[in-house]
């Protein structure tokens, strides 16, 4: 059962949206669904009721939004249906039921034709394993998308070598998949997903299979090109830390079901349950915790009170304001007031989750 605090930011145009999408496996499905009444009191009971018939559920009443320009990541442990979720998406794998709507149009009831054209044209995806054809160099594996849509050949290969340049691959357009490292294979991945410039680009578990150092290059490389290019991601993964380090907004999984969605400083300090909890617990607080997080009313004038911008991390904060009790003025990307963050502030955001997970366990 989907939480509360999955609430949508209505202020931002949504791209893409998930909506009580259902994927199960199994022979004796159509007497869940179709009827002019569902018999189940929620998804839960419906899911239960599935499981007991010997049905395989692998989403249940799956709901969200992406936004333009924001980077939503799903996670959750194996199995938890984060993988299905996002081929439910670009109908990789057909939904049971539900809506998929991009740009307010169900993929669903798109054709094959017209489905191909838009994972062509409109959707780029990456999985965790490369997909790279051995037997096209570095430039031709990128390419190959375009001439898939009929783009002539002067105009593909500019087209690969600026997307070449994006992804810092300069120098390797002649090599051959094995005659590269796991990273800058999957630089090629990325490249090829992004050369025919998708408006949604949903990704599976990308970094998974690098190890550590590269996996972080991979990540700051990530978000490198999202600051320049302001995609609508779906990027899913199974590392608490990576989905920190990217999202926006982020929901967990488990046995198919959304548990909660939120921003990582909300997961952080109001977990939804133990489920969630189980995952932020070693999380380092100072690391997500941002001004604009800890921001309270203005009470007086603010002339000479430094100012910060409202995503600068609390971290590099906290000797400032031990010092300094009048605290510092916080401002959006626009330059507006949110309102003043001071020592207290962030003493407060810590006592509501310490609050929050004190109840939990009582």
């Amino acid at each position: 059962m989907q939480s509360q605090n999955q609430q949508q930011d209505v202020t931002r145009q949504v791209k893409l949206s998930c909506r009580n999408i259902w994927k199960v496996y199994g022979e004796q499905i159509k007497p869940f669904f179709g009827g002019s009444k569902d018999q189940f009191a929620d998804s839960l009971e419906k899911a239960e009721a599935l499981r007991s018939a010997g049905q395989i559920v692998a989403n249940a009443d799956v709901s969200f939004d992406v936004h333009v320009g924001e980077i939503f990541v799903i996670m959750g442990l194996s199995g938890s249906g984060k993988s299905t979720i996002v081929r439910c998406l670009s109908r990789l794998v057909e939904p049971t039921a539900g809506e998929v709507l991009l740009d307010g149009e169900d993929l669903l009831k798109k054709t094959e034709t017209e489905l191909i054209e838009i994972r062509r044209h409109q959707m780029g995806m990456v999985f965790q394993s490369f997909g790279l054809m051995p037997h096209l160099n570095v430039i031709d594996n990128i390419a190959f998308p375009l001439k898939l849509q009929g783009v002539n050949e002067e105009q593909r290969y500019a087209q690969a070598e600026r997307v070449i340049e994006l992804v810092g691959l300069q120098g390797r357009e002649s090599n051959y998949p094995n005659e590269l490292s796991g990273g800058q294979q999957q630089r090629v991945g990325i490249a090829r997903s992004l050369a025919v410039e998708p408006e949604v680009w949903l990704l599976d578990e990308p970094f998974s299979a690098l190890d550590p150092l590269i996996r972080k290059q991979m990540q700051d490389e990530f978000l490198r090109i999202q600051s320049l290019l302001n995609k609508s991601i779906v990027f899913i993964t199974h590392d608490f830390h990576e989905a920190l380090r990217l999202a926006d907004r982020m929901a967990i999984m488990r046995d198919g079901e959304i548990v909660q969605i939120g921003r990582p400083v909300d997961l952080i300090l109001n977990p939804a349950d133990d489920y969630v909890r189980d995952f932020t617990t070693d999380v380092p607080w100072e690391g997500v915790l941002r001004a604009a997080d800890i921001v309270r009313p203005l009470q007086g004038p603010v002339d000479g009170v430094r100012r910060v911008a409202g995503d600068t991390l609390i971290d590099g904060l906290l000797e400032y304001l031990s010092e300094h009790p009048e605290g510092l003025v916080v401002e959006d990307e626009n330059g507006e007031v949110l309102g003043v963050a001071t020592s207290s502030g962030v003493l407060g955001a810590l006592a509501a989750g310490c609050t929050n997970q004190l109840a939990a366990e009582e």
